[in-house]
């Protein structure tokens, strides 16, 4: 038995509701065609990495009260996406093409609009069929996965090799790979699990691939914090499968000789090593883009008070 390194605020590595077990669908893991044991990672010097990610918020719960239908749940939610940007040459890294996007959604297919607030960029309102008032929140999180693409996007068009949190979803299928902290379910038959706990920091498994998601996927280990068990510091990434297997291999390579370097302590970071240096430097600085949550509660309540009284 282990206590997790991470802060319970932000859950586990491991979710604890849901045991470990293989996923659904074939995994094929002859992609490598080599044993199955604990690679060395290669850093091929690569000069620009370009770390994406985003943070969401939901900053008010609303309610529309439909003299007919009863009350209709909404919310208020803010996210912001950006880059890191580490330029190894020169050892510097930058914040760049952060911004922040804030969204109104009401379940029902409503049509109202949320008042003006007064916030830069406003909200906008929008609205979706389900009542389910989870599915609010997903839709928030479903925009915020979308500007994340389109960021990460971006920066691959423009010869950056990117790391973009999380696995990948609308990511366009370039030189990019997601980066999974945390782990639901392992993708592994039982036999070949020993590997995973075996990695030592900076070496990999082979390359594995789910063939009905059309992704290739590798585990790696950042490093072997005190106290911990053997899936400790593991994460597993992501690339898709429309890439040549050559070119994802050399990825693969890079990912587990260089993020190690840029693994998080635990005495600056509740949910090390896993949460890499510049991924949480880049969700300091979002989440002060998108302002003091106490001050943007209180302008959304203003706004819909005037606009009773006006009413």
């Amino acid at each position: 038995m282990f206590v997790e390194g991470w802060s319970p605020d932000y859950g586990a590595p491991f979710e604890a509701d849901e045991e470990l077990a293989p996923a659904e669908g074939s995994v094929d893991l002859s992609v490598e065609r080599t044993r199955w044991e604990p690679l060395p990672g290669r850093d091929d010097g690569l000069p620009r990495m370009a770390f994406v990610d985003g943070v969401r918020r939901i900053d008010a719960r609303l309610t529309v009260d439909d003299p007919d239908e009863g009350p209709v749940p909404g919310i208020c939610g803010s996210f912001a996406v950006g880059a890191t940007i580490w330029d190894r040459a020169a050892c510097s890294s930058e914040v760049v093409g952060a911004r922040v996007e804030r969204l109104a959604v009401l379940s029902g297919r409503r049509e109202e609009q949320l008042p003006a607030v007064g916030l830069d960029p406003p909200y906008r309102t929008e609205a979706i069929a389900d009542p389910d008032p989870d599915a609010l929140i997903r839709h928030v999180h479903t925009q915020m996965r979308r500007g994340e693409g389109a960021c990460a996007a971006g920066h691959a068009r423009a010869g950056c090799f990117v790391v973009a949190d999380g696995p990948l979803s609308d990511l366009s299928p370039l030189s990019t790979v997601g980066y999974v902290k945390s782990h639901r379910r392992t993708y592994l038959p039982p036999e070949h699990n020993p590997v995973v706990a075996a990695l030592a920091p900076g070496e990999r498994t082979p390359l594995f691939a789910f063939a009905d998601y059309r992704r290739y996927s590798w585990y790696l280990r950042l490093s072997n914090p005190v106290g911990g068990h053997s899936w400790s510091g593991v994460v597993r990434c992501e690339a898709y499968g429309s890439l040549p297997q050559p070119e994802v291999q050399a990825m693969a390579d890079r990912t587990a000789a260089v993020l190690p370097s840029v693994a998080s302590q635990e005495h600056l970071d509740p949910r090390a090593p896993q949460n890499l240096v510049p991924i949480a430097a880049l969700e300091r600085h979002l989440r002060h883009l998108m302002g003091d949550r106490g001050l943007v509660y209180r302008a959304i309540r203003a706004a819909v008070m005037r606009e009773e009284k006006i009413a």
